[in-house]
């Protein structure tokens, strides 16, 4: 029995990549894909596990910002430095904050089309 499959999308899927801060360069659009916070241990002293009162929990949180698209204008490691869509920067630290790449082609048209609709709600 022979099948054949057709396909009518010529839609693309893309994958933001997970990139080391050495990796990360100047023109790259990147977006965080997850924060650690750090809490003092005392705030679990109900818990079953007992830990140093002076040693940090950490706990990865998912930001509501995640997959807002920035545009890096310089990297310091730790510390990157980017331009959101609305003009101002932000800066990173990739010690606390996980990037990811986004790809190139989606990055820029995300970061123009965000630029313009907030210019159009100032106007």
């Amino acid at each position: 029995m022979k099948t054949t499959t057709e396909t009518r999308s010529k839609t693309v899927t893309t994958v933001a990549a997970r990139i080391a801060g050495e990796d990360i360069a100047k023109g790259d659009y990147v977006t965080i894909l997850s924060e650690i916070i750090e809490l003092p241990s005392y705030l679990w002293n109900c818990s079953g596990i007992s830990q140093p009162i002076d040693e940090l929990v950490r706990l990865r949180h998912l930001p509501n910002a995640a997959g807002e698209p920035h545009k890096v204008v310089a990297v310091c490691l730790p510390f990157v430095y980017a331009k959101r869509p609305k003009g101002n920067l932000i800066a990173f630290d990739t010690r606390q904050q996980q990037l990811v790449r986004l790809d190139r082609d989606n990055g820029r048209s995300l970061w123009k089309q965000m630029g313009e609709t907030t210019k159009k709600k100032t106007k």
